[in-house]
């Protein structure tokens, strides 16, 4: 029987928060943390429902929505907002009782699960990023089509189905991808007035997102980097930074494939990453 949004669902205070998180799997199995991305709606469930039922044949799945998202606290954002989410989902795994895990992160996520492995080593075991902010393009301009979606979605009129269709076009490579299911979960959540009122993206935001790259060099997890090669929001040439500097790191494009690889290509996905925390080598 596949899991279930509502059936995982729990609740935990940590950091002086309320985090809404998903869990499934064994709870004396090892342990993966699946850290969504930022845009519009993002939750941990609208990233990762086509991977938590595969990750939870064989280990502890953590899926905490993160501060300023989902059903998750939304405090106001100031200072280093990759700093921020890596603190508060550390609180998660202590309150939790989550000594150290495999971070998968997308976007934001992947940002944040960077930051976490380098502030704190010993909490990562393996790190996995999706197309990871704060990365280095090294040929294309800044920002991006994708980025500019995002920090234009709370500004102007506010939220609206138009400007989350453009969104979500441009995080996929197959516009069939996007379900009618997941493009209306996105825009509910989006609507949330705490998000209106305080958007964690957007010229308003007191937060700031610090430039991981300066610290690739710094990674000391065994890595994998996975790239969709029609990324439109965070472009493949920022993967070169990340493989020239990551001492241990190893590159997967998925071609015909956006920002969210996981979500087009979850069953190739699903294999790649599990192959990747079972490897003895």
């Amino acid at each position: 029987m596949a899991l279930t949004a509502e059936g995982t669902s729990k609740f935990v205070t940590a950091g002086g928060h309320k985090i809404h998180y998903h869990e499934a799997g064994r709870a004396d199995a090892p342990a993966v943390m699946l850290l969504h991305g930022g845009g519009p709606g993002a939750s941990a469930w609208a990233n990762y429902q086509k991977n938590i039922d595969a990750f939870a044949e064989n280990y502890r799945v953590i899926m905490p929505d993160f501060l300023g998202f989902a059903q998750s606290d939304k405090p106001k954002f100031k200072g280093e907002i990759f700093k921020m989410l890596a603190d508060s989902t550390r609180h998660v795994m202590d309150a939790i009782g989550v000594k150290s895990a495999h971070l998968v992160g997308n976007s934001l996520g992947g940002g944040t699960a960077i930051r976490l492995a380098l502030d704190t080593p010993d909490r990562c075991d393996r790190l996995v990023v999706m197309g990871p902010g704060g990365s280095l393009p090294m040929l294309t301009p800044v920002p991006s089509e994708g980025i500019k979606h995002i920090f234009n979605y709370y500004e102007g009129e506010g939220p609206t189905k138009d400007k989350l269709t453009k969104f979500l076009d441009c995080m996929v490579y197959d516009r069939s991808a996007i379900t009618d299911a997941l493009f209306n979960m996105r825009f509910e959540a989006s609507n949330q007035p705490e998000l209106k009122a305080n958007p964690m993206l957007s010229p308003r935001s007191e937060g700031t997102l610090g430039p991981l790259w300066k610290e690739f060099d710094r990674i000391s997890q065994r890595t994998l980097v996975i790239w969709g090669r029609d990324d439109r929001t965070v472009l493949l040439d920022n993967a070169w930074m990340m493989l020239n500097q990551i001492p241990d790191v190893r590159l997967h494009v998925f071609g015909k494939t956006g920002h969210w690889a996981q979500w087009e290509r979850a069953e190739e996905f699903n294999k790649l990453v599990l192959g990747f925390f079972a490897a003895k080598d």
